[in-house]
């Protein structure tokens, strides 16, 4: 059996690091702003949390190859991967992925030169959290293509709801 990949982040300060900056993910903020669910009943799992009170959701039964739903505290919902190991590439290779809102090559390459500025070691702490973690990772472009593929046709089965007012998130990541 394989070790679940957030023991691996607990145990690893060259995974965890990078993970807590530049990647904006914390396994100790999983709890949601809002009392939330998903419309088709399923399961929802806080796991993880980023410093602006967005949260990280495990959808329906099962470990960390079910997929990963991403709810801002502002209302705004984005199925982002199907799994654990697509979440931590997104994050790896894109840590700044909530901030491409065209998904261009001229977009990205813009956000990668801003984190570039304040941590010129970026990719040489991406490549040793990666190989903390035993992934290989994919180029920027592959993993914002698949990012915008998840959110936008896979995603339409997660539509979260929150619940007091039984509301749809709006979506992050429109198609």
């Amino acid at each position: 059996m394989l070790r679940p990949l957030i023991t691996t982040i607990r145990e690893n300060d060259d995974a965890a690091g990078f993970l807590a900056w530049p990647g904006d993910f914390d396994l100790d903020q999983s709890d949601h702003v809002e009392e939330v669910h998903l419309a088709s009943g399923a399961a929802l799992e806080g796991f993880a949390g980023d410093g602006a009170g967005g949260t990280y959701f495990f959808c329906g039964n099962g470990g960390e190859e079910r997929p990963v739903l991403y709810a801002d505290s502002e209302g705004g919902a984005a199925l982002v991967a199907i799994g654990m190991p697509e979440l931590l590439r997104l994050l790896l290779v894109a840590p700044w992925w909530r901030d491409c809102r065209a998904f261009t090559a001229e977009e990205s390459a813009e956000l990668t030169a801003e984190y570039l500025e304040d941590m010129p070691d970026l990719a040489v702490r991406r490549d040793r959290a990666a190989a903390a973690l035993g992934l290989d990772l994919p180029t920027e472009a592959e993993v914002l293509a698949r990012l915008r593929k998840v959110a936008t046709e896979e995603g339409k089965k997660f539509v979260l709801i929150f619940t007091p007012a039984n509301e749809p998130y709006d979506l992050l990541i429109k198609g």
